[in-house]
């Protein structure tokens, strides 16, 4: 039950962050991702023990925070600043929507 609803979370949103609130880790990729101005879905798992073993099962990754972008596990703080330093983090979040493509007129 709790990997189906972790699966249903991740497609249904470009990016989400499985999450506790007081990682300090967690923290920061969260950080990172609203500096960027991403849109994100925070699931924080404080209280959810079963979403996290189910995690760990499907990811492999027992450590949180948990990052997916467009369904693909990207994996934690470590991983996401590493894609951003890279130059890849950035074109990842547009591709899946969580950016505003920066040659987009507003009017």
């Amino acid at each position: 039950m709790a990997l189906a609803k972790a699966k249903e979370i991740v497609s249904g949103n470009p990016v989400v962050v499985f999450s506790k609130t007081y990682c300090p880790f967690c923290v920061s990729a969260k950080d990172l991702l609203s500096t960027l101005g991403a849109s994100f879905k925070a699931v924080e798992l404080d209280s959810e023990n079963e979403i996290h073993a189910a995690l760990a099962e499907w990811t492999g990754q027992r450590t949180l925070p948990n990052v997916f972008i467009s369904g693909k596990h990207i994996g934690g703080c470590d991983s996401t600043t590493t894609l951003h330093r890279e130059g890849n983090l950035v074109p990842m979040l547009t591709e899946a929507g969580a950016l505003a493509k920066s040659n987009e007129v507003v009017s």
